[in-house]
């Protein structure tokens, strides 16, 4: 898979590119990264790259031509191109899964005010990490391609991912390492038991209970989806 992330601020994928799973992915070329910077496609002198709104108001918005350069460069017959803004889809892992079977995203970082709205005629999909609004769409981008990014076959255990929170709409079941006691708390017998079968009904029975206490919305979503 590739990712193409449109910002105005690389420096702040630094970190996160060169860190832990995402970091071992591009190296062992299951994922390429790409940062490119918005003002590199900026046709004036200064690199502008956003403006006044018509009609006034507060704040500045990105400018049309430097994002339609930038898609027109970036964008093959099998790209998908995703604006990040809080005015789009919720992003969650059913989203998820979808964009990893993908083989070419490209993501837009919005900053300032927001978008020329001529822009959306280019985009896919608007896509919202959560009901909150922040400076730019750099922390979203890195949430939504480290998301993704686990789950492309090789990169991590499958295991390890099927098992996560929000498969199935049921959040993960606990999990103990040693020691064994720790302040008079004790690891459940049943997991020492040896017996896997057993093992299994019980993280089910306990990814159930655990979704009921801390988020029985989900398991509405689940029964609404069965009728």
């Amino acid at each position: 898979m590739r990712i193409d992330i449109l910002t105005l601020f690389q420096d702040m994928f630094d970190g996160f590119l060169n860190s832990s799973i995402i970091k071992r992915a591009r190296e062992s070329k299951k994922v390429e990264i790409n940062i490119h910077n918005i003002r590199d496609y900026s046709v004036y002198n200064n690199k502008q790259v956003d403006d006044t709104p018509y009609g006034g108001g507060a704040g500045m918005v990105l400018m049309c031509d430097p994002i339609f350069r930038a898609i027109d460069d970036l964008k093959k017959d099998n790209s998908y191109v995703i604006m990040l803004t809080p005015q789009g889809k919720t992003f969650n892992q059913e989203c998820a899964i979808e964009l990893s079977k993908m083989e070419h995203i490209i993501l837009i970082c919005g900053h300032y005010e927001g978008f020329d709205e001529r822009i959306l005629s280019i985009v896919d999909m608007e896509l919202s990490i959560g009901d909150y609004v922040l400076t730019g769409g750099e922390i979203a981008a890195m949430a939504v391609t480290d998301s993704i990014t686990r789950l492309i076959d090789g990169v991590i255990n499958k295991e390890s991912y099927e098992n996560d929170s929000f498969n199935d709409n049921l959040l993960d079941y606990p999990t103990y390492t040693k020691p064994r006691v720790y302040r008079n708390m004790e690891v459940p017998e049943i997991l020492l038991s040896g017996h896997h079968e057993n093992i299994n009904k019980y993280r089910q029975q306990e990814k159930i209970k655990n979704t009921l206490k801390k988020r029985p919305d989900l398991l509405e979503e689940k029964n609404h989806e069965k009728i």
